[in-house]
């Protein structure tokens, strides 16, 4: 090539008089998505009949793998909380303190290595390494029920927390590189509400387990060995059939990959790009709406620590082990109908993501003034309270997507991403610590703090929407931005022979804040 340089400092070719009849730029090939080389120099036209085809087969081929993955791990974080009313307490000797530990340290881990976890699946391809991640994580799953005290439970929590940094973040990914904005909104959707199927699930194993009797054997540690292995098939799994990229993906035929790509330009976000971009970085930490989406996600979790303490709180209402276990499931059942809706509304209403995830906080605060002010002999009224609780759930599978959907360029998507579920982290290790022996049988202050958190993440996704509304104004009064309208990219032929060929914008790797046609989804 006649010229090489970085998207952020244009090489332009020829002089200053020839620049204003025809400027050419050419750019280096790790300087563009991955997917410029697939589709450069080619019509960017797609017929919709195909596009459904080839979305149907990416449906078929990876939403059933990212469904399986989401239920295993969140069954798997859940077996802590399913424990409780198996005898792991007792077993191990725990102090509710050390329980509390136990919840806190598995988000600590995630917190420390999440960035980690995130540059890792820029540089690495996401399939393989989330398989091994999975692998890593099942074994030490399997590790528990070897655990005599809190020290064995504490080491097999961090390892649990280190892995389990890779899984929401390379979905995220994954469903930005074969996913149009809208249908992101959806399948985020659908892995995210198999957290209510796993409660289902692991209901119906919890209540096997509780009447397995064996010999210095306790439920317990069969709940721990029986979810392993389902995580040890599942790692096996996606070491041999989910994509790094479409780009790449073993299910598309090459012209299938070329429409693959070609359908998702309108997000203007790209597929990936395997090189860190410090600028790209720095722009992600100097993007206001980066930290009202780190505020919202740490606020929206810190009620998450019911999942650890649910089962505890429904045995105190008065219900026996047997019952609590069953009513686990209900729980599930509530959130799987509340996130699938949530959703559907999402995706069906325009611009309507905000609008959304608010209302379905207002459940939600009824359940927690339920439970707070009902009568501790209205177990019924209690308990349905406290399924209440879970519907806001749909807040946050929302926020996801749509962060997702708001951020462009692969560096700084991988960077927000890192910052939003670290923020997760924090207000998941947070949590316990507000589940205090002094508080119980009511617990009105873990109740309080859930209502304030939650009534500050209302105003956070409306304040979210107005700050992107304000952008998508100002971007539409500015003049059209040509910068990056003619670059070119360098590509090898099959014959061995080395051509440019002209790149659209899309497949630039440009931030949403670089490509003044990028407009942000409400």
């Amino acid at each position: 090539m006649s010229s090489h340089g970085s998207i952020s400092k244009l090489s332009v070719n020829g002089s200053d008089a020839e620049k204003k009849a025809d400027v050419h730029v050419a750019v280096i090939g790790e300087e563009a998505d991955t997917g410029a080389q697939l589709v450069a120099g080619m019509s960017t036209e797609v017929d919709p009949a195909e596009a459904l085809r080839i979305r149907k087969k990416i449906d078929w081929n990876i939403l059933p793998l990212m469904c399986i993955l989401y239920w295993i791990q969140f069954m798997d974080k859940t077996t802590l909380g399913s424990s409780a009313i198996l005898g792991i307490k007792t077993a191990t000797h725990l102090t509710t303190d050390q329980y509390n530990w136990l919840g806190t340290i598995f988000y600590l881990s995630y917190l420390v290595f999440e960035y980690p976890q995130n540059l890792a699946l820029q540089r690495f391809p996401v399939g393989k390494w989330m398989s091994a991640n999975i692998f890593v994580w099942g074994v030490a799953l399997c590790s528990h029920a070897a655990c005599k005290n809190f020290g064995g439970l504490f080491a097999c929590r961090l390892i649990l927390g280190m892995c389990e940094g890779s899984i929401t973040a390379g979905f995220l990914i994954v469903s930005s590189m074969f996913y149009t904005r809208r249908e992101q909104t959806l399948r985020v959707g659908y892995w995210f509400l198999m957290n209510g199927t796993a409660q289902i699930i692991s209901g119906f194993i919890s209540f096997g387990v509780l009447h397995t009797k064996t010999t210095h054997f306790e439920p317990w540690q069969w709940l721990m060995i029986v979810t392993g292995i389902l995580t040890l098939i599942t790692a096996t799994l996606y070491w041999f059939l989910f994509p790094d990229s479409p780009t790449n993906a073993w299910f598309l035929t090459p012209e299938e990959r070329v429409i693959a790509v070609q359908r998702i330009k309108t997000n203007q976000t790209g597929i990936e790009n395997k090189h860190f971009k410090k600028e790209q970085f720095y722009e992600a930490l100097l993007d206001p709406k980066t930290w009202l989406f780190a505020l919202f996600s740490a606020l929206d979790n810190v009620p998450n620590s019911l999942t650890n303490q649910q089962q505890i709180i429904v045995a105190s209402f008065g219900f026996t082990n047997l019952q609590t276990t069953l009513l686990g499931i209900v729980g599930g059942v509530v959130e799987i109908t509340t996130i699938f809706t949530g959703v559907q509304l999402a995706a069906r209403l325009k611009n309507a993501r905000a609008y959304v995830g608010f209302f379905y906080f207002f459940p939600t605060i009824l359940g927690i003034l339920l439970v707070n002010l009902l009568p501790w002999s209205d177990k019924i009224g209690l308990l349905f309270g406290q399924w209440l609780t879970g519907i806001s759930t749909t807040g946050f599978v929302l926020a996801l997507s749509w962060l997702s959907n708001t951020t462009a360029g692969h560096t700084k998507r991988v960077t927000v991403n890192a910052i939003l579920l670290i923020a997760y982290c924090v207000g998941n290790a947070a949590g316990p610590f507000m589940w205090q022996a002094k508080y119980s049988p009511r617990n009105h202050v873990p109740w309080l703090i859930i209502g304030i958190c939650y009534a500050v993440c209302m105003f956070l996704l409306l304040s979210i929407r107005v700050l992107l509304v304000r952008e998508n104004r100002r971007r539409d009064a500015e003049p059209p931005d040509t910068t990056y309208d003619d670059v070119y990219i360098e590509v090898t032929l099959p014959d061995g022979k080395r051509v440019e060929r002209k790149v659209e914008k899309e497949y630039l790797d440009l931030t949403d804040i670089q490509n003044r046609d990028f407009r942000y989804v409400l």
